[in-house]
């Protein structure tokens, strides 16, 4: 059969839109990769290099490692001599407090201590008073001197001859003739009129410590053009590693220039486009119901922008490690709302977009493709919330498999292996297990709906599935048998089964209305018999936007809504409708009375339902069950849907068609156990 796209959907056919998805994705991602060129090769002290022979071409010094620099400089600075002003003006402002407020003697003292005490000021206040925080730091080695900066003079003063304010009071006592009358001066709070003098000069301080600073070389030595670094297999040993991290350094540098940058970006363009467009094509070409809606199509390449983003972003800004990140994360929502094949290549093509970032390096690209096939392959069906925790161990360690695996092909020394790692994998392993909350909020942002979700719908002890059953019996009995059926059929064409299920459930909520109208609830007494075939029409159509406006609702989700109004179609109530123009013969009859609202079936598995549906509740008309009768119903009242042209607008095939009349015909003889017919006695 034609497959159409649903009517909602059709502004997405357009190539336009579809051209401006792929260059708005392109743009973005290209818009958060690192320009700068990074590491071009991957390598490891003690690991062999795995690369072809490298010949400098170019001279370049070999830099220091950051460690001797750092050893460098630390020795340097034990020889650092820092710069303190001398505020003369402090001493002499604080002498001449002391001096006013002692005018008049100090009280207990004779007059002429005043004098002793402001002379002993004078001399710690020549000496140099120093802030105590400073103190402690130049004290570290008792060898630290100062350069104590007096007008344009700079004297060298070793840390030990100055003074603390704390210090400065305790030898304010060191005479002999204050040290006698302590008790009596201490009454004097002789610490208020002691304050440093000496001030830290921060600017000439830090000039001179840059301008030692500058004397250390950064490179220890030089490679010439034409000279071998290093050949294929050889062990990358730590000057090895030095003169390799300071070829990188210097071909960086000299690639900061205009013309890389823009060459650096058309690279990255061109990369991104021709990832973006394939995937695109595999998606026009193989997956055309999931291209042709909006939300599809969007959650994917919003992924394609979100992983790479982030990867860029912990790789620009040096963040942990990207080895946390869950990839494998996306391999899982793409797997439960979509499908295994659709699943694999997203991940790959986000994989791939996300290793420009990392700089390709080939560890990355396999751990992350074996853990997101891991968790493809793992979630074969979500059916319990369980299943997210086993995926996620089982991505762990697998991940940890695997790079184990590849850091034994590059090293035979089990010292060496690198176990920081396997740390970062069992944080992304902890990760992965917020797919679930987040597969909820997926659901609610992209209208999805995932098979837990389903689950869970098809609880039958929910509000609205037990007040079906409490207030139409006879309607969920129907729905059930039409869910089993659905599902058998479903099965054999490989349709959504859990799908069906859950819409086939919901299918008929609205005759919760007005349950004694539908017959599969009658018992004895038909009120049809009192009203007329229009309003009884009315009433039977009613049940399609009363069950719409009970799943808004109770918040059904939009895939189970298209049941309840996929389910008859855009079909006739054939029986009042008969009834009426057998009833009315010379006159014209409007059929828009009698028919529902539609629309017909998009989906297979709402053609699946729609067939179940009529076949089970005509199936109670029979008058007899028998291989033949069931038969013979079956194929009537399919081959008048396919008629009527029902199934012009779903992706449904003949074979499909075929197989499920096959499955109805044989799960109906089961129901009614029919009997063989037995042959008449010839005479």
């Amino acid at each position: 059969m034609i497959k159409f796209t649903n009517p909602d959907n059709l502004v997405w056919r357009s190539y336009a839109a579809r051209i401006i998805l792929v260059l708005i994705t392109t743009a973005i991602i290209i818009a958060v990769l690192p320009r700068s060129q990074g590491k071009m090769y991957h390598y490891d002290e003690g690991k062999p290099w795995l690369y072809e022979q490298l010949i400098a071409k170019f001279d370049f010094p070999i830099f220091k490692s950051e460690e001797t620099l750092k050893s460098e400089r630390d020795s340097l600075m034990k020889n650092f001599v820092p710069y303190f002003n001398l505020n003369e003006n402090i001493g002499k402002a604080k002498i001449a407090q002391f001096r006013k407020d002692y005018k008049d003697g100090i009280p207990g003292l004779p007059l002429e201590y005043v004098n002793i005490v402001a002379q002993r000021l004078h001399e710690l206040y020549e000496t140099g008073i120093i802030n105590s925080a400073n103190f402690a730091s130049l004290m570290k080695d008792s060898s630290n001197v100062v350069h104590v900066v007096v007008g344009k003079q700079a004297i060298s003063k070793p840390v030990g001859q100055l003074f603390t304010t704390l210090g400065a009071y305790e030898n304010l006592f060191a005479t002999q003739l204050l040290s006698a009358k302590r008790s009596v001066l201490q009454q004097c709070n002789l610490n208020e009129y002691i304050e440093p003098n000496l001030v830290y000069d921060k600017e000439r301080s830090e000039s001179e410590m840059n301008d030692m600073l500058s004397l250390i070389p950064q490179a220890s030595g030089m490679v010439l053009e034409g000279q071998r670094i290093i050949d294929r297999g050889d062990i990358v040993d730590a000057k090895t590693y030095r003169v390799l991290s300071s070829f990188e350094q210097a071909n960086e540098k000299r690639n900061e220039t205009k013309d890389q940058i823009t060459s650096t970006l058309l690279g990255q363009s061109l990369y991104v486009f021709i990832l973006i467009v394939l995937f695109t094509l595999y998606m026009a070409l193989f997956r055309k119901d999931y291209f042709e809606k909006p939300r599809s199509i969007s959650f994917l390449y919003a992924l394609f922008i979100i992983f790479p983003t982030i990867t860029s972003l912990m790789i620009k800004y040096n963040i942990l490690s990207v080895y946390i990140v869950p990839f494998a994360m996306a391999a899982v929502f793409v797997r439960v709302f979509m499908d295994s094949r659709t699943a694999f290549n997203s991940y790959v093509i986000m994989i791939l977009l996300s290793a420009v970032a990392v700089r390709y390096q080939y560890e990355f690209i396999v751990v992350q493709l074996v853990a997101g096939l891991i968790a493809i392959f793992s979630l074969r069906e979500l059916s319990k919330r369980s299943q997210i925790f086993l995926t996620a161990l089982l991505v762990t360690l697998g991940s940890a498999a695997v790079y184990l695996a590849l850091q034994l092909i590059q090293t035979d020394d089990f010292s060496k292996l690198d176990s920081s790692m396997y740390y970062h994998i069992g944080v992304n392993g902890f990760l992965l297990l917020f797919t679930y909350p987040l597969m909820l909020i997926i659901e609610k942002l992209f209208g999805f709906i995932s098979t837990v979700t389903m689950f869970e719908l098809s609880n039958t002890n929910n509000e609205l599935l037990r007040r079906l059953s409490e207030v139409a019996p006879g309607t969920f009995q129907h729905s059930i048998t039409v869910g089993n059926l659905g599902v058998e059929i479903a099965s054999k064409i490989h349709a959504k089964g859990q799908l069906v299920r859950t819409g086939a459930l919901y299918h008929d909520i609205g005759k919760m209305v007005n349950p004694v109208f539908f017959t599969e609830n009658q018992v004895g007494v038909n009120p049809h018999d009192k009203i007329s075939d229009l309003e009884s029409a009315k009433i039977i159509i009613g049940h399609v936007t009363e069950g719409l406006r009970l799943a808004e609702k109770h918040n059904l989700p939009n895939i189970i809504k298209a049941f309840i109004t996929t389910h008859h179609g855009m079909g006739l109530v054939k029986y009042f409708y008969i009834n009426y123009k057998n009833a009315h013969p010379d006159e014209e009859v409007d059929e828009a009375p009698f028919r529902y609202p539609g629309p017909n079936p998009w989906t297979r598995e709402q053609a699946i339902l729609m067939m179940c549906d009529t076949v089970e509740a005509a199936s109670r008309s029979l008058p007899e069950y028998t291989e033949e009768s069931i038969s013979n119903l079956v194929n009537k009242l399919i081959d008048a849907q396919m008629a009527e042209g029902f199934f012009t607008d779903c992706p449904i095939t003949f074979r499909d068609v075929s197989i499920a009349k096959q499955v109805l015909i044989e799960r109906l003889k089961s129901i009614y156990h029919t009997r063989i017919q037995y042959p008449e006695l010839k005479s």
